[in-house]
């Protein structure tokens, strides 16, 4: 009888249903068009039981915005004998364009490094995909150097206390888009964690596309990259010819 007794209360506990998310976002389509600063999307949603009632218990919340991935050669400078010159380098096969984490409290304080490591949940554990071989110190310098780059230009962030979670049903992010942003489709996925463990998880999707002239620039330039080429050139001469004709004038 105690044997069965524990047998049910197991079954019990593990039987227990994992939530279900339901993932919105403010802007699903960003239009990069003259002037654009660059905006800020709210990524937002719900936590529910798979018959649509509150979850009711408590969960930590990751949401991690992902744009489209890219190959980056990173090149280290060394001063020789007064210049500074290109020396070693490095290429990473799938660098995400864009990356941003939030989460409801710091990630260290919800997974394990492991489990980090495995949903990339953070910077340090980004997913670089380094091209040829290279020792591991190598690797771990430039793709350091890399994360920080990109960090210092506004791609790369982390917000250990960016989503707020109210009444463990809503939970809302807003994560920065800088104006140089790269087009193509982001995805935003959001974990939702309990005892270390990601019990659900569910992605939505971004599309940012530029519009109007500079989407007829950016087209010509993916299609005719050789004649977009001369053209740049075309009207750099041009500019500098009139640039020193007005100031024969003055």
């Amino acid at each position: 009888m105690k044997m069965l007794a524990a047998l049910i209360a197991l079954i019990l506990l593990t039987g227990a249903r994992d939530p279900i998310l339901v993932p919105e976002v403010s802007q699903p389509r960003v239009e990069v068009r003259q002037g654009f600063t660059g905006t800020e999307l709210l990524l937002f949603g719900a936590i529910l039981n798979p018959d649509g009632t509150r979850a009711g218990r408590d969960y930590d919340i990751v949401v991690v915005l992902k744009g489209p991935t890219r190959s980056i050669v990173l090149r280290e400078k060394q001063r020789v004998a007064g210049m500074w010159l290109n020396a070693a380098s490095a290429e990473f096969r799938s660098a995400p364009s864009f990356y941003a984490v939030a989460s409801s409290r710091p990630v260290a304080k919800v997974v394990d490094d492991k489990t980090a490591a495995i949903y990339e949940l953070g910077l340090q554990w980004l997913q670089l995909s380094p091209i040829g071989a290279y020792d591991q110190a190598k690797q771990d310098r430039f793709a350091a150097g890399l994360v920080e780059m990109m960090a210092r230009q506004g791609f790369y962030k982390e917000d250990p206390l960016g989503v707020s979670v109210r009444d463990q049903v809503l939970y809302q992010a807003r994560i920065a888009l800088p104006s140089s942003v790269q087009t193509g489709t982001y995805t935003a996925e959001t974990f939702a964690i309990t005892h270390g463990r990601v019990v659900a998880s569910a992605t939505a999707r971004v599309e940012v596309r530029k519009i109007g002239f500079e989407r007829l620039v950016a087209q010509f330039a993916d299609r005719e990259g050789f004649f977009y080429g001369l053209l740049a050139v075309a009207v750099s001469v041009g500019m500098g010819a009139l640039a020193g004709r007005l100031f024969a004038l003055l």
